[in-house]
């Protein structure tokens, strides 16, 4: 049993969802797994276990930010022994031809986060996707006429920045989107040997300045869902 999650050996699949708002992750299993059983309600960050195509698939709520995610795909890891872990999120977009709605698959994830310049003594990391997971989500993606866009995307410690254009240099070089996780999953996956893929629902458009509402967060992402289900089946 770990810290954060606290569940019974066993009670985990092997392959595990993962948004960041836990009222998401109640919402994927009332909504889209069968038999679906919550093992975690620990600091209301809930975790549920049920199948989806037969499949057993664990759904786990992360909280905001690289060190949440962190300890949330640490101890699903070290703890519990999971292998494939899929991150179902919200993300900004910060290049024109993306609009709110879109999906991202993020192939690589840069940071301004020193978390990984601590980890190495100061040099660079580039964490990535697996590479597997990336082209049968983009794969599954064509199969069900789902429109997608691959590329990189900035995991941020800021969500609030002083100067509201800082975001402007990342999508000179070609960044897709922003959000606050991929970069921790993506390094802890390849740290233990696991495949991780961030799948990114555009919630925020930060060139026109346009946002989803809180209750489209939480329960309207059906297509990056669906599409995260049917990669990992």
């Amino acid at each position: 049993m770990s810290i954060h999650i606290a569940a019974k050996l066993g009670d985990i699949a092997e392959t595990v969802l993962l948004p960041g708002d836990p009222r998401r992750a109640k919402y994927i299993a009332e909504n889209m797994l069968e038999e679906a059983k919550c093992y975690s309600t620990t600091r209301n960050m809930y975790g549920f276990t049920g199948k989806y195509k037969g499949k057993r698939i664990s759904v786990q709520g992360t909280g905001m930010g690289i060190p949440s995610m962190s300890i949330y795909a640490n101890e699903l890891l070290v703890s519990y022994g999971v292998k494939t872990l899929v991150r179902v999120g919200s993300c900004g977009c910060i290049q024109p031809n993306l609009k709110i709605g879109d999906l991202v698959l993020a192939m690589t994830a840069s940071t301004d986060s020193n978390i990984n310049k601590i980890r190495f003594s100061g040099m660079d990391y580039s964490p990535c996707a697996d590479f597997g997971l990336l082209n049968k989500a983009y794969e599954t993606a064509l199969e069900s006429n789902i429109e997608v866009n691959v590329g990189g995307i900035l995991t941020s410690d800021t969500f609030y920045y002083d100067d509201p254009d800082d975001w402007k240099i990342w999508a000179k070089f070609g960044i897709l989107a922003l959000e606050m996780e991929t970069t921790g999953l993506y390094t802890l996956a390849a740290k233990y040997s696991a495949k991780a893929l961030s799948i990114l629902t555009v919630s925020d458009d930060l060139i026109n300045k346009k946002a989803a509402s809180t209750e489209q967060r939480e329960t309207s992402f059906t297509n990056m869902i669906r599409l995260a289900l049917d990669t990992v089946t």
